[in-house]
């Protein structure tokens, strides 16, 4: 089997990084800087010791062969661009394995590619880039989990299982990936409409005076709304949830969270923004999440401003 990886940033390049390492035909299709980091090898960072290993690069254009799954790990707001760069090399036989937040992408992805090319991902991993390059792994959890809608186990699906399988990360054969994905779109909106409309981590918003209680309201908009928009989340997963949320002595943040105070792009719409609408479509009124998402839409307009001083 041969993996095209897009981009070689801290979410790709750790999974593509550990593929490659553990000899599978990984190659990373990637913009000329990021490239000319990567001529001497791909590093990632983990528990201090350092692994490097020989990274095949692409450009966009660039004569590759076929692939048998495109490994699609870009932030969501970097879709449109990503599809320009990697759609001729999607054949016949190609599966697409989208790791983006939310799930407008894979409406993207199926009207772009046709349904059958498309199947289920979630990526759960603490990751980043250092100002050289470098992938630094910030957690113990390094998990890759893939499927089909269908839930059958088709000979791609576990051919893919059998690629993913003993590469250093915990790959995992979903029984239900459409059910992953709205589940970890339920936990980031939450946490990222929590964190970034209250200006705290989860254990100061649940020490704060009516903090737990709007913690609860805005969860209890999140299940509503996906609810609504999908099916029902089950209550062993709420309960999950909601207690991470409410914890008094969790330092916990979202990464949109952590990019808004470090001045970067979020994905807003993609996050917060896509659920919104899919709630107002089925009349089901969401004020904290809107308020979190005019939140995020002013800090946009206040850095896109700046950008152009």
């Amino acid at each position: 089997m041969r993996a095209l990886v897009i981009g070689a940033g801290s979410v790709g390049g750790y999974f593509g990084g550990r593929l490659a390492a553990a000899g599978r035909d990984v190659t990373f299709l990637v913009r000329a800087q990021r490239a000319t980091q990567l001529a001497d090898g791909l590093t990632i960072i983990s528990k201090g010791q350092e692994t490097r290993v020989a990274a095949r690069v692409i450009t966009a254009g660039e004569a590759a062969g076929d692939f048998d799954v495109i490994l699609l790990a870009v932030k969501a707001y970097q879709l449109e661009a990503a599809i320009e760069d990697f759609g001729a090399y999607v054949t016949q036989r190609s599966v697409i394995l989208p790791v983006l937040n939310g799930m407008k992408h894979v409406d993207i992805l199926r009207s772009r590619f046709g349904s059958p090319h498309v199947i289920g991902g979630v990526a759960k991993i603490a990751s980043s880039l250092d100002e050289r390059g470098r992938i630094l792994d910030h957690a113990d959890f390094h998990d890759l989990a893939y499927g089909e809608w269908s839930r059958e186990r088709s000979d791609r699906i576990l051919a893919l299982d059998q690629f993913m399988t003993g590469a250093g990360f915990e790959a995992r054969l979903s029984t239900d990936i459409e059910r992953d994905m709205w589940e970890k779109w339920a936990m980031l909106a939450s946490l990222g409409a929590i964190t970034c409309l209250l200006d705290g981590d989860i254990g100061q918003v649940a020490r704060a005076p009516g903090g737990i209680d709007l913690v609860r309201s805005l969860f209890g908009e999140v299940v509503a709304a996906i609810g609504a928009a999908w099916r029902p989340l089950s209550d062993p997963f709420k309960a999950q949830v909601l207690s991470l949320l409410t914890d008094r002595g969790s330092s916990l943040t979202s990464s949109m969270y952590r990019d808004m105070k470090g001045g970067y792009r979020v994905e807003a719409d993609q996050i917060i923004g896509d659920l919104v609408m899919r709630a107002t479509e089925k009349g089901i009124a969401t004020p904290l999440l809107s308020a979190a998402l005019t939140r995020l839409k002013v800090y946009e307009q206040t850095r896109a401003g700046e950008s152009r001083r």
